[in-house]
């Protein structure tokens, strides 16, 4: 399998690499290490909700930043906006990762997602694979701090699935009535306004279609 070529990449660059779940971790890997700009690389994993992003970064590194910390606080946007990127605090997360590849460390937020608003903040230190993920992190915003972009897709059947025995797991505290409507009502179609953009960004894009 070839590399991935050096940034920045040509305008006719080929299509991203499709890989299937059970190879994605070593590909990436290689990838990201082709690419990287200093000792540390940045990994970017998006894609819609359930799909397995949080699963993928954590076999990739123990140094993981989801873009859940950088949400806004939920009393101060319209229930229907929650998930739009221009309420998250992504120009801080693109400075969070910038300051961890540069080797300092970073304070992070930490949101909660049972009482839906930020409740402080978690000192961060750099590692030699840093990994963000979430369902913006292949934003514009956040793209110039990745060495390489991921997006994993699954599809909605599955991830519906996914989603409700996670909550089911009383995880996010979340009942089950109201993570299912979140996920029709919000999550879907605002992540689908930007799936385009976030996928065509993409250097590898991950199946994982196993329930």
């Amino acid at each position: 399998m070839a590399e991935c070529a050096d940034r920045p990449a040509p305008a006719d660059e080929s299509a991203p690499r499709l890989l299937p779940w059970d190879s994605a971790v070593q590909a990436i890997l290689r990838c990201a290490a082709a690419r990287a700009r200093t000792g540390r690389i940045v990994i970017g994993i998006g894609g819609p909700v359930a799909s397995g992003k949080t699963m993928l970064a954590e076999r990739l590194s123990d140094c993981v930043i989801s873009t859940d910390a950088y949400l806004p606080d939920y009393d101060r946007v319209p229930h229907h906006e929650r998930d739009e990127p221009h309420h998250a605090d992504l120009a801080r997360l693109e400075q969070d990762l910038l300051a961890l590849r540069a080797g300092r460390e970073t304070r992070v937020p930490v949101w909660s997602f049972k009482t839906h608003r930020r409740e402080g903040f978690r000192l961060v230190g750099p590692a030699p694979v840093i990994v963000c993920e979430g369902i913006h992190a292949l934003h514009e915003r956040v793209a110039s701090a990745l060495d390489v972009a991921v997006y994993v897709e699954a599809p909605k059947e599955v991830r519906l699935a996914r989603w409700r025995a996670r909550e089911a797991s009383g995880a996010r505290g979340w009942s089950v009535e109201f993570a299912s409507s979140f996920f029709h009502e919000v999550a879907e179609p605002t992540f689908n306004r930007y799936a385009p953009s976030y996928r065509l960004r993409a250097d590898i894009i991950v199946k994982n279609d196993e329930g």
